[in-house]
């Protein structure tokens, strides 16, 4: 079944003056939650991470959603006029839309509504470069598409069976459409264990040789690849850049840390809130790195002024896929424009919790890797015993 991509404006939308396939309108509403500056600062990142050149945003504050169109019906012509003063090709709402909110918005406003999902959705598409990514992507997507398959389109009303039909008698063009991606859900879901089976294999050698693994993860803005870089510096090798989701596909690395010996560190792909239900479920074959790590490094941004909530979107997302037990180092990224020191903090027990860093700089990096070397020590060997690395400590314990 041919896929429409969200960028891409219906023909039947487009009038004069053309819209701007690379100009977005952003609506954004204020709950009374916090963090509705910051999700707007995101929300826009998002839309050029995706592809647009050019926002302007629309905002509202509400007690709760409209049930026909999400936002109420005065804010809807102020988005309309919004969408025809900027011949914007798309509005995308920072929510996530029922399927009767996005086509009620989209006979109103006369153009492409996207929600927050869609949105993401694209941009997965655009970044994801190894078979099984590609194919992690076009699940969620049709698993997405499979519940709003009725926006609008009235042929799919239409009844199909008879003599020569495909389908049984009187199915309508709704069902066989279903059908038809359900058809194709079971094949990428089979092809996806395949690849994850390989992958259990190789994970099961390094079990048996005994190789402590690492995963990096965090939200998609903490400075992950960076970090990786600059822990398996020069062999890095993750791509950077200053996007949301730069980098879908994991990245392992051999590493030899002192006081640990040889370990194996992952770079998985971030997170970020509301992430989608449909994309988690989907890369859980990727994910299942950072299930099976013998520690996992939480990055996160201690510039950022919602990192309490980033990292409590983060661990969400760590529970659903069942990562919630793994040990967790939480390392703080980016003190170069905090103004922290580099230095470590330990519990209760005396592990080190948590440690300061600066991906850019390489200040804390050897704090980083002294809680790798202590985190390995339960599993190294009798007798394999080195003189560990020391390091100032802040004097106040993990909270």
């Amino acid at each position: 079944m041919p896929s429409r991509s969200p960028l891409t404006p219906d023909r039947a939308a487009n009038a004069a003056p053309r819209p701007d396939p690379a100009t977005a309108v952003l609506v954004c509403l204020d709950f009374g939650g916090e963090g509705f500056e910051p999700g707007i600062e995101e929300i826009t990142l998002l839309a050029m991470s995706a592809g647009a050149r050019r926002t302007r945003v629309v905002r509202g504050r509400r007690q709760r959603p409209d049930a026909r169109f999400y936002a109420g019906s005065g804010k809807v012509e102020e988005i309309r006029r919004a969408v025809d003063e900027s011949d914007a090709g798309f509005v995308i709402f920072n929510h996530a839309l029922s399927p009767a909110q996005q086509r009620n918005l989209e006979k109103e406003i006369g153009q492409r509504v996207l929600d927050r999902t869609d949105l993401i959705l694209e941009i997965f598409a655009q970044r994801a470069q190894t078979r099984e990514g590609k194919l992690q992507v076009e699940l969620a997507q049709l698993e997405h598409a499979s519940s709003r398959l009725v926006r609008g389109w009235t042929h799919l009303e239409r009844q199909r069976g008879g003599l020569g039909k495909t389908g049984g008698p009187g199915e309508k063009q709704i069902e066989l459409d279903r059908r038809m991606i359900g058809a194709r859900v079971r094949v990428l879901k089979d092809k996806l264990a395949s690849l994850g089976q390989r992958r259990g294999v190789q994970r099961r050698a390094r079990t048996r040789r005994e190789v402590f693994s690492v995963a990096l993860g965090g939200y998609t803005t903490a400075g992950k690849s960076t970090l990786f870089n600059a822990l398996t510096h020069p062999r890095g090798g993750a791509y950077v850049a200053d996007q949301l989701f730069a980098t879908l596909d994991t990245t392992a690395r051999k590493l030899w840390i002192e006081g640990a010996g040889e370990v194996v560190i992952a770079d998985t792909v971030g997170f970020i809130r509301d992430l989608p239900h449909g994309l988690v479920a989907a890369f859980r074959a990727t994910l299942e790195e950072t299930v099976r790590a013998d520690l996992l490094l939480h990055v996160i941004d201690s510039a950022s002024p919602v990192r309490k909530r980033e990292a409590e979107d983060v661990n969400r997302v760590l529970a659903e896929i069942g990562a919630d037990a793994v040990p967790q180092v939480a390392a703080w990224n980016k003190i170069d424009a905090s103004g922290l020191e580099a230095g470590v903090e330990r519990d209760e027990y005396g592990k080190i919790c948590r440690v300061f860093v600066s991906a850019r700089t390489g200040a804390g990096i050897v704090g980083l890797r002294l809680a790798i070397a202590e985190g390995a020590q339960p599993r190294k060997r009798s007798g394999q015993t080195q003189e560990p690395l020391s390091l100032p400590e802040l004097s106040t314990q993990c909270r």
